[in-house]
């Protein structure tokens, strides 16, 4: 059943201001997976905060014209039935996603990315990507290595005064 003109202009509408907003958008052939396998696939990228997007790529063309940042982009790979991921808060979320979920399911292949500044990712930077931390856990490793050097020391001094106390409690037995 074909869309209606006005269905299809927000849809574009729809795409180009989540492209606009985007960190990273992953774009993948889902040929093969199950209906059940697609509503997973939501259901975990929703967790991760990414929005999974199935559109023509005719009208995901369209849309990018219409972004400034997109407007010079090949898009030549957008080629077959393509899903697109798109994470607006995570500079990696989307192709983890994508990633986690094609090791469970080999059906969904990478074919590649526009990152945020417009530039067309292949396929393997895509993965190389996914196996990068998430922003959150680079956080986290930043903050415990700025509170190393605290731990460390709090552990010295609190050992030398488990020791003085030892040697108070001596003193005081005898």
């Amino acid at each position: 059943m074909a869309i209606t003109r006005d269905k299809k202009q927000a849809l574009v509408a729809q795409m180009a201001g989540a492209l606009k907003d985007s960190k990273l958008t992953v774009y993948a052939q889902y040929k093969d997976l199950s209906v059940a396998d697609m509503q997973e696939l939501r259901a975990m990228a929703r967790e991760a905060g990414v929005t999974i997007t199935v559109i023509k790529n005719r009208l995901v063309r369209v849309a990018m014209s219409q972004v400034e940042t997109y407007k010079n982009t090949d898009t030549s790979a957008l080629e077959g039935q393509l899903l697109y991921a798109i994470s607006t808060d995570d500079e990696v979320a989307s192709a983890q996603v994508l990633d986690k979920f094609a090791k469970k399911h080999p059906e969904l292949m990478f074919v590649g990315g526009f990152s945020s500044e417009g530039l067309n990712l292949d396929a393997s930077e895509v993965k190389a990507l996914a196996g990068l931390p998430s922003k959150n856990q680079l956080i986290a490793e930043v903050v415990a290595q700025l509170l190393s050097p605290v731990h460390d020391v709090t552990n010295a001094l609190s050992g030398n005064l488990h020791a003085l106390l030892d040697g108070v409690e001596a003193k005081a037995a005898n």
